[in-house]
């Protein structure tokens, strides 16, 4: 009996932090050495973690107040990309050849959006999974192959990433471009409502883990989107979190781990960002934007077909004028008034009224 009670107390102390933190109620607050709110965080903050501001300034936690759950960070300086990281990603630009692969999957199984879902936690068919496909069909309308994992890896707690770890590693397997572990945040709505486009959309946070021999390329590859987004869709990327932690990271160089939205925001605002944040690292991955290319391929599509019908009927009009009058300036002549005709005057002289009667 004395053993029943013992593992029942242990059970207490490892799902009530885990469900205090998956809530909100485990949230810290990071302040500036003066005294100025930074961000806020789901989950403990540690000595040594940085942060990337809105504005890319780099801040460094100096010290924590776990009862109070409070942080203070300093100032290092303006964020800069480390060069030689940023390396790794050169041999994925502009990869035509190329099969574009991106793999997704959702460490937190049961993470879920209040306004939309109804409660923060759901054990089956959790909001998380709608947002990561409507991520998936995001990358795909951009021309990049995504396989979503739908594994659940419950309990919410300590050791949702050891059980996580497996997927990961069997969607690594297929080489992907990029590993991106999809959840969402427990802080405040108003701290990740933004419009992009004039559009209501969820924030994006990036989280990296720091304790991992890939945590400079991890950081590198955040940094990167952020620039990206900062340019196209400003207000997209709210920040960077670079906490203790490995987050399953150490197992490829581009893992990053995506906070769309946080529990007290609707789902669909965490949707509605899907769009861009899949251009955004689309980007970053394959070189120009998906968004453009396809347009371009799309309007080239269009100059060609018209231009192929004009030849076609050029060829015609020469034929014809050969079977009726088998004179070069009839051909000539004919030529013109056919290419004016289809296309208003830009190709060949636009008949007048002369030329029609007679």
């Amino acid at each position: 009996m004395n053993r029943v009670f013992v593992l029942l107390a242990l059970l207490l102390v490892l799902v009530v932090p885990a469900r205090a933190e998956m809530d909100g109620d485990c949230v810290y607050t990071l302040y500036s050495a003066g005294g100025e709110e930074l961000t806020m965080r789901a989950g403990r903050m540690y000595v040594g973690d940085e942060y990337i501001s809105s504005d890319n300034q780099l801040y460094r936690v100096a010290s924590v107040d776990d009862g109070n759950r409070t942080a203070i960070a300093e100032h290092v300086g303006e964020a800069t990309l480390d060069e030689a990281a940023a390396t790794a990603f050169a041999s994925l630009i502009v990869r035509a050849e190329s099969e574009k692969k991106i793999a997704m999957y959702s460490t937190h199984s049961d993470e879920s959006y209040v306004p939309s879902d109804g409660e923060s936690s759901k054990l089956e068919n959790a909001g998380i999974y709608d947002v990561g496909e409507s991520l998936a069909e995001s990358f795909e309308k951009l021309g990049v192959d995504v396989e979503y994992s739908k594994e659940t890896f419950h309990p919410h707690d300590a050791g949702a990433y050891r059980r996580s770890r497996r997927t990961a590693e069997e969607l690594l397997k297929d080489s992907p471009d990029a590993l991106l572990d999809i959840h969402r945040d427990a802080i405040p709505a108003e701290q990740y409502e933004t419009e992009v486009d004039g559009e209501d959309v969820s924030m994006v946070r990036l989280f990296v883990g720091r304790s991992n021999p890939n945590g400079d390329e991890n950081k590198a590859f955040a940094q990167q989107i952020k620039a990206v987004a900062d340019e196209e869709y400003p207000g997209l990327v709210k920040d960077i979190y670079i906490g203790k932690g490995n987050y399953n990271q150490e197992l490829y160089p581009r893992a990053l781990l995506l906070e769309m939205g946080t529990h007290e925001i609707e789902k669909e605002k965490a949707m509605a960002s899907t769009d861009y944040i899949a251009d955004v690292i689309s980007q970053v991955l394959y070189g120009e934007s998906a968004v453009a290319e396809e347009e371009g391929a799309a309007q080239s599509g269009v100059a060609s077909g018209i231009f192929w019908v004009i030849g076609a009927v050029i060829v015609i009009a020469v034929i014809y004028a050969l079977a009726s009058t088998g004179r070069l300036s009839a051909i000539w002549n004919k030529i013109k008034r056919t290419g004016s005709e289809m296309t208003g005057g830009v190709v060949g002289k636009k008949p007048d009224k002369g030329d029609k009667e007679r």
